[in-house]
């Protein structure tokens, strides 16, 4: 029998839910679901030992990838059904690891967009199924925000590869991916933003060096990027040879609109830290009271934006709009943080620094600045909301159409 769901566009919602419920109480594994009603360490134990068997049948029924079309692993479905999908899995604690969203949420969507058949062959069942990770190799140290500023260079050598020399930095969980998305310049004697190509880098190949970078909080989920005269095939290069901007952009808005959260409702940020406040007797301050309840409205609205934006899009490609919940989502994190620091202050300090189990205080708050940088920071998305939502003109740029390579450096 094959575990491909029956399910299709014109399903209601209720009956995509319905079925969602039934495929996963019959597929997944039961000491998933054991270990999925406490979670920590246990369920850790469970995604560790029974993940990679899980992931590949969760694609395998199309559900990882439920709004790609089918002939690539999805299910051809609409972002209404996608979103209860998601929600489903959340609840299951079923779902991709973290680690899988710029593949699956990025990396997809544009090679679906921009890729050749043989590449959409090649590149797409393996990441719905799990069996290959990827990573975002756009940052550079000197071209973060203003990306367009890229100084990798990609030279086409004479049997019609490209030898790839340059750094990235910034790039989450470059150091377990198997393939990088890549922006390069490959025309200095265009404008900044011509002469740009996208790749798609195998992380393998001779000369890629990776080195994570610790984070404030702990972790090291980013790393900084070599690339020493990497040769890639014009084969694994996506869309057309100088218009990688265009195909960045789309890697990018997707970026956006998937760093917002999945379009679900219910408990969630500041669920937890009521039930903190509660605990720890700082619910019956009415000041915190207060806050905790301006965060829940802030965080509801969010996600309803996020419903609605997702019901609207259908099929079309993520645009600016995402920016907006992008903002307020880093918004609400950083009050997350500075709530969850004011109800337990005690929790901010290391007893032992030996000791990597944080207090949620502690992670809330050392991680709450993360989603007002990553793709795009918050500077950055209220420029795009000004310019392309709000019809207010344009930074001046003087050098706009002057050659990159003539271009003054800061």
């Amino acid at each position: 029998m094959s575990d491909q769901i029956e399910l299709d566009a014109e399903m209601s919602v209720d009956v995509v839910a319905e079925r969602t419920r039934t495929w996963l109480e019959e597929h997944l594994p039961q000491e998933w679901k054991d270990a999925a009603v406490d979670g920590g360490t246990e369920l850790n134990a469970v995604v560790e030992r029974l993940g990679a068997t899980w992931f590949e049948v969760l694609g395998g029924s199309g559900l990882a990838t439920p709004s790609w079309p089918r002939e690539y692993g999805g299910l051809g479905l609409g972002a209404d059904a996608a979103a209860v999908i998601a929600s489903e899995l959340a609840r299951r604690r079923a779902a991709r690891p973290e680690a899988d969203f710029p593949g699956l949420a990025l990396g997809g969507p544009t090679i679906i967009a921009w890729g050749s058949e043989q590449q959409k062959q090649r590149f797409l069942p393996p990441l719905a199924r799990g069996r290959e990770r990827w990573c975002q190799l756009f940052s550079e140290p000197g071209a973060g925000s203003d990306l367009a500023a890229l100084q990798t260079r990609a030279v086409r050598q004479d049997d019609g590869s490209w030898r790839i020399t340059g750094q990235k930095v910034w790039n989450s969980f470059a150091h377990i991916s198997d393939f990088g998305m890549l922006m390069a310049r490959t025309d200095p004697a265009q404008p900044k933003h011509r002469g740009i190509t996208y790749f798609l880098l195998d992380m393998r190949s001779p000369g890629v060096s990776v080195r994570p970078l610790r984070q404030l909080n702990g972790e090291a989920e980013f790393n900084e990027v070599f690339l020493d005269d990497v040769v890639v095939p014009d084969s694994d290069r996506l869309g057309p040879e100088g218009a990688g901007w265009e195909v960045g952009l789309t890697t990018l808005m997707a970026e956006r609109s998937g760093l917002s959260g999945r379009p679900g409702v219910g408990p969630a940020l500041v669920g937890g830290l009521v039930r903190r406040a509660r605990h720890t007797g700082a619910w019956s301050d009415p000041v915190v009271q207060d806050r905790l309840v301006r965060a829940w409205v802030q965080e509801k609205v969010l996600q309803m934006a996020t419903v609605q934006a997702f019901v609207e899009l259908g099929f079309r490609e993520p645009g600016a709009e995402g920016s907006l919940r992008k903002l307020a989502h880093a918004g609400l994190e950083e009050e997350v943080g500075r709530i969850a620091a004011d109800l337990e202050p005690a929790g901010l300090v290391a007893v032992d620094p030996e000791d990597v189990e944080q207090t949620e205080a502690r992670r809330a708050f050392l991680s709450a600045k993360i989603l007002s940088i990553a793709g795009g920071t918050s500077e950055i998305q209220r420029n795009i909301i000004g310019e392309r939502l709000l019809g207010l003109p344009r930074e001046p740029d003087p050098y706009v159409a002057t050659p990159y390579r003539d271009r003054p450096r800061s």
